[in-house]
C-alpha cells in the first residue's frame, strides 16, 4: 500500500509542477508593475460596485491586500495562483503572490478576484512581518458572501481580517483561502523571470506538504 501511495504522491507533484508552469505563463503572472497596479485599481473599483458597503469598510481598515486575478486550473490536482498588491493609506507598499494546491475532481479553469482588509494595525503588522503567511494558520479571514452588499453584521466588523471574493457577476459565496500561502515578491522587469521560474517549485512544495 505504501509504494502505491508514494507513486500517487509523485504523480500529484509532477502534475502540479506542470500546472505551475502553465499558470506562470498566464497574463496575471507576467504582468509588469504598472500593469499589476492598474489591475489592482480596477479590482478595487469592481469591489465597490459589487458591494457599496465595502468602500466604507475599506476606509476603516489599516491596509488592504488586493489580488485582481487568482486562477485555479486542474482536473484531479488543482493549482491556484495569483499576484497582487498591499495598499496602505492608498499607497502600494508591497507586492505578493498567493499559491495553493488541492486534490479531487475539479475540471476547467476558474478566475476570481480576492481582497483582504486588515481591520487592525496588529493584524496588518503580523501579515507584513511574516515570511509566508498562511490563511487559517497565521490569520483567520471572515469572508463577506452574497447578500451582504449593503451592510455588514456587527460580528463581521469585529473580525481582524475581512475578505471578499468576487467576479464579474458580483460577490461569490462558500469560498475560502484556507491552506493558501501568501508571500512577498519583487515586482519589476528584472524579477519576473525568477518569480515565474520559482512558481512551479513553490506549488510542488505545497502539494508535497498536503500529500503527507
Amino acid at each position: 500500500m505504501k509504494p502505491t501511495i508514494e507513486r500517487l504522491q509523485r504523480t500529484a507533484i509532477a502534475s502540479l509542477m506542470m500546472c505551475g508552469l502553465a499558470l506562470s505563463a498566464l497574463p496575471v503572472a507576467a504582468a509588469s508593475k504598472d500593469e499589476l497596479d492598474a489591475h489592482v485599481r480596477q479590482s478595487i473599483e469592481d469591489l465597490y460596485r459589487a458591494s457599496p458597503a465595502a468602500k466604507q469598510l475599506a476606509g476603516k481598515s489599516a491596509g488592504m491586500l488586493v489580488f485582481p486575478s487568482v486562477f485555479k486550473a486542474g482536473f484531479w490536482v488543482g493549482a491556484e495562483y495569483g499576484e497582487g498588491a498591499l495598499e496602505v493609506a492608498n499607497k502600494t507598499v508591497g507586492y505578493y503572490n498567493t499559491i495553493s494546491a488541492s486534490f479531487g475532481l475539479q475540471a476547467g479553469v476558474q478566475d476570481k478576484s480576492v481582497v483582504l482588509m486588515f481591520m487592525t494595525p496588529e493584524a496588518l503588522n503580523k501579515f507584513r512581518e511574516s515570511n509566508g503567511w498562511k490563511a487559517g494558520v497565521d490569520g483567520s479571514v471572515a469572508f463577506v458572501t452574497v447578500g451582504a452588499g449593503k451592510d455588514f453584521d456587527t460580528e463581521t466588523l469585529q473580525k481582524p481580517i475581512v475578505g471578499f471574493v468576487f467576479n464579474n457577476k458580483g460577490l461569490m459565496a462558500n469560498l475560502t483561502l484556507e491552506g493558501s500561502k501568501i508571500s512577498r515578491i519583487e515586482r519589476g522587469d528584472q524579477a519576473r523571470s525568477a518569480e515565474r521560474g520559482g512558481t512551479a517549485n513553490q506549488l510542488a512544495t505545497t502539494t508535497a506538504a498536503k500529500a503527507k
